[in-house]
């Protein structure tokens, strides 16, 4: 286990760096975050969360419903501000950026949401081309070239002229994240990739996930809900509960830490119980 923290709990601090963490998350770290926190009115979501994503390999946020695992990827992807705390992506602290230094960070992540978000009127290419449309000065060949390739870098080859509505549910979570990859990200993040398939589509996107992060030497970041099937492609997976970062490390490390909230929500998970979890 990383790190623990040392408020007395079992919290881990989310965080894989020592008496030189700093240069260690300036050189190891694609995303390092800071005693975040976010509350709405009264609720509090976030409450000091800590997290070091590193460079390269595939984070898994996991958590009962209501944690704030999803709040905290929407710091991550900029959709929203943090009441205190620091985010610092790429060497970049985006909590002290306006809107246009957000926008360059912007350009550098990739972003696949829970429902895929594809426009029902739009063909399967103009979707993935989208992104390349509105945001560079590419010619139109350069743009096709580019959409045609991510396509078949997903296993979409052929499809471009379909709309969302003619494909699966595993096919659209394909062209959505084609779409997410398409100009080419450093960092993609995931919201729920698997909701609403069955176990063998799952495991294809699990696959096509780690497959894409080696190809595109990318850091990923995931919220997920399927838990325990999820760690096999995940390099390190944090655990929140109550908005704290409960436990952070690799899959084994957080499996074996024995700490009773994480037991029983994997029990929970496992028996098919989506239930909220009470304090510790």
């Amino acid at each position: 286990m990383e790190t623990p923290g040392n408020n007395g709990g079992r919290e881990s601090d989310g965080s894989g760096s020592s008496g030189n963490g700093a240069a260690r998350a300036a050189a190891d770290y694609a995303i390092v975050v800071r005693d975040l926190r976010k509350r709405f009115g009264r609720q509090v979501v976030l409450d000091g969360v800590n997290l070091d994503v590193p460079d390269g390999l595939i984070t898994c946020i996991v958590g009962p419903s209501g944690s704030g695992k999803t709040v905290l990827l929407k710091h991550l992807n900029l959709l929203m501000r943090p009441d205190s705390g620091t985010i610092t992506i790429d060497g970049v602290d985006v909590t002290r950026l306006g809107n246009r230094g957000l926008n360059r960070v912007r350009e550098k992540l990739g972003m696949l949401f829970q429902a895929g978000a594809l426009f029902d009127s739009m063909t399967i290419f103009d979707n993935v081309a989208f992104p390349l449309v509105e945001k560079t000065r590419l010619s139109e060949a350069e743009i096709s070239t580019q959409v045609r390739e991510t396509l078949k870098a997903v296993g979409l080859e052929g499809v471009e002229d379909k709309f969302p509505s003619e494909l699966s549910g595993g096919m659209q979570k394909r062209a959505a994240l084609a779409r997410a990859l398409v100009h080419r990200p450093k960092i993609l993040m995931l919201d729920e990739p698997t909701t609403g398939l069955d176990p063998a589509r799952t495991g294809a996107i699990h696959r096509l996930i780690r497959d894409t992060q080696k190809t595109y030497g990318l850091t990923v970041v995931m919220v997920s809900h399927d838990v325990p099937a999820v760690f096999e492609i995940c390099d390190r997976v944090g655990f929140i509960h109550h908005g704290k970062m409960r436990l952070y490390g690799s899959p084994q490390e957080v499996t074996s830490a024995h700490d009773e909230i994480f037991d029983r929500f994997l029990a929970g998970r496992a028996a098919g119980d989506g239930a909220e979890l009470g304090p510790n």
